[in-house]
This record gives structure tokens, C-alpha cells and sequence, in this order.
């Protein structure tokens, strides 16, 4: 199903400059021709004292105090070198953080190889934790799929099913009832681990909901800044189809079912729909139920606790 899939993704270094909160120290090199591939993130400790085997030169170079201090106290020809080296190796960018700022030279001979070197303000640990998270979410496998993506009392509930079956008036009840909006018509997903997917919008549609015989509505604009939102995990997939009699839908729930997206498995529900369902509280139900069975209650489970129990007492009676 998702075979043709792209695996390698990249970022500019220019997009994560201000989310990161880093300065440019040789405006000289063009940072907009610079990209990232790799979510990791690498300490050239080892490469500044002359080890270079197993180097990870595509990753963010991250020098912090320890780095520092090591080439101030070996500061020669031999220090000038191990950074010709890295950066001859063709690294996308050097981050020195705690705002410990390389000699003037470190920064001319950058310019020369167009490595840009960058200025953090605050801790090396706490950077290198910032840097990897944001990576991972820009460099995260990703697919765009049709349907609506509402944040359902803190779930991130992803309403699916075909064209006109209600899905984005089924999102506008949400909303009125205090929901908030994520995406609707198109949801990109992204696989941030093994476990987490998020949702958001794209850009050009971001806030808008189409509804047929109405038209575009700017949901932000209606409802408030507290009706939307920009990203959401994904943690429940409702199938909105119409109803077919002779179909057997599931009426306790006792076998929890899942759907895939990019490997991971969410839970999922397919819904019936016929006049008279509100499917707006449908949805706020399964999203609480769903909250229910994640904090280790299940109601099904709980029926047929006491179904069996009751039938044993019965049988032990006689």
C-alpha cells in the first residue's frame, strides 16, 4: 500500500535556524543550499583529538563547553587541522552552543570550505535534545491521505470515508461543540516513532472547511483561535460508510480493531450512517471510550465480566 513512499526527506538548515534559536557566524555562506538528512546529532570530541573512524559527517556537528576547552588548551597547528578535517568531510553545519564563540580563524577557514557555524545560547544538552526532536518531525516519513483530522477531548480523532458522506459537516458539529479543528479534506501524516503518528494540515488549506451547497469556511475565523489547532497525534481512525443491512456491525466492542498507517497501528472504528444518528456525539464517545481502554477500563469487557459472573452464580445456585 505504501510502497512508493519516499525514504529520503530533507530539510533546508534556514527552516529550523528560529525554531532551534541559532545565529549564523559567517553570514558569507548561503544556508537556504544547506540540508539536513539526518535526525541524529554528533559531539566531534573524538574528531577534534584526531579520531576520524565511524565519523558521522552528515549529521549536526553540536560543540559544547567540554569540546571548548580542549581546543583552547591544544590550540596549535594540530587543533587547526582536526577542523580542516571536519570540515572537509563536508558537515551541513557546527553548532557551538553556551554561546562559546571559535576563534576567528575557526570561523574564516568555515567560510572558506562554506560550512556555515552556528551560536546557541543556552546548554549543549539541552540543544542537542531540542535538535533531535525537531528533526525527527521534519524528517519523518510521511503520507497525505483524504478525510478530517479533529482534536476530540485531547484524541486525535481521523474521520475517513467516502466523498459526500459527511465528514466535514460531522467536523463542524465537533467544533461547535468546543472540538478543534486540525485538517479537513487532505491530512499529511507523519511517523515520529514507531508508536506516534501526527497529523497536521497543509499550509494552503490550513483552517478551512469545505461544505457542499455552502462553500470554503474559515473555521479560525468563525469559531476563534481556540477552535483549531496545528498539529495533532493520531490515536483513533473512525470510518464514517453508509449503512447496509445486510452487514454485521460490531455491537460490544469486546475485540479491539486496528487500521495501518506508514507501519503503526491505530485503533479504529467503521460507523454506520443512516438519518437520525447525531454522528458528532458518536465520535465523542468513541474518542472518550478510546481514553477509557488506554487508562485500562473497558466497558465490553466489563459487561461480559458481569454476564458470566451472573450466569456462574445462577449455575452454582442450583
Amino acid at each position: 500500500m505504501f510502497d512508493n513512499i519516499p525514504t529520503d526527506y530533507h530539510v533546508k538548515l534556514s527552516k529550523i535556524m528560529e525554531p532551534l534559536n541559532l545565529s549564523l557566524l559567517n553570514p558569507e555562506v548561503d544556508v537556504e543550499k544547506v540540508e539536513i538528512h539526518q535526525s541524529d546529532v554528533n559531539r566531534p570530541a573524538l574528531q577534534l583529538a584526531g579520531f576520524f573512524e565511524h565519523f558521522d559527517y552528515e549529521r549536526f556537528q553540536i560543540v559544547g563547553m567540554v569540546e571548548t576547552a580542549y581546543v583552547e588548551k591544544n590550540y596549535d597547528d594540530h587543533g587547526m587541522k582536526m577542523y580542516e578535517r571536519i570540515f572537509q568531510a563536508g558537515i551541513p553545519c557546527m553548532v557551538f552552543c553556551r554561546n562559546l564563540k571559535p576563534a576567528e580563524a575557526v570561523i574564516q577557514m568555515a567560510t572558506r570550505y562554506q560550512i556555515p557555524l552556528l551560536l546557541y545560547p543556552e546548554g549543549t544538552c539541552g540543544f542537542m535534545n531540542k535538535a533531535i526532536r525537531v528533526l525527527q518531525a521534519e524528517l519523518a516519513p510521511r503520507i497525505s491521505i483524504h478525510g478530517v483530522l479533529v482534536d476530540v477531548f485531547g484524541e486525535g480523532v481521523l474521520i475517513i470515508g467516502e466523498s459526500g458522506i459527511g465528514k466535514s459537516e460531522a467536523a463542524l458539529e465537533l467544533i461547535k461543540r468546543g472540538h478543534r479543528l486540525v485538517s479537513d479534506d487532505v491530512v499529511e501524516i507523519k511517523k515520529i516513532s514507531d508508536t506516534e503518528l501526527v497529523g497536521t494540515a497543509p499550509n494552503i488549506t490550513r483552517y478551512f472547511i469545505e461544505l457542499r451547497g455552502i462553500g470554503i469556511v474559515d473555521v479560525k475565523t468563525l469559531f476563534g483561535i481556540q477552535s483549531v489547532r496545528e498539529t495533532q497525534n493520531i490515536s483513533l481512525v473512525i470510518k464514517l460508510e453508509e449503512w447496509n443491512r445486510e452487514r454485521e456491525y460490531d455491537r460490544l466492542g469486546l475485540d479491539d480493531q486496528y487500521t495501518e498507517y506508514l507501519g503503526n497501528k491505530v485503533a479504529y472504528h467503521a460507523i454506520p450512517i443512516r438519518p437520525g444518528r447525531n454522528v458528532a456525539v458518536i465520535i465523542e464517545s468513541a474518542a472518550i471510550n478510546h481514553r477509557q481502554k488506554q487508562m485500562g477500563y473497558n466497558a465490553a469487557k466489563e459487561l461480559y465480566r458481569r454476564v458470566t459472573g451472573n450466569i456462574q452464580e445462577k449455575s452454582d445456585a442450583k
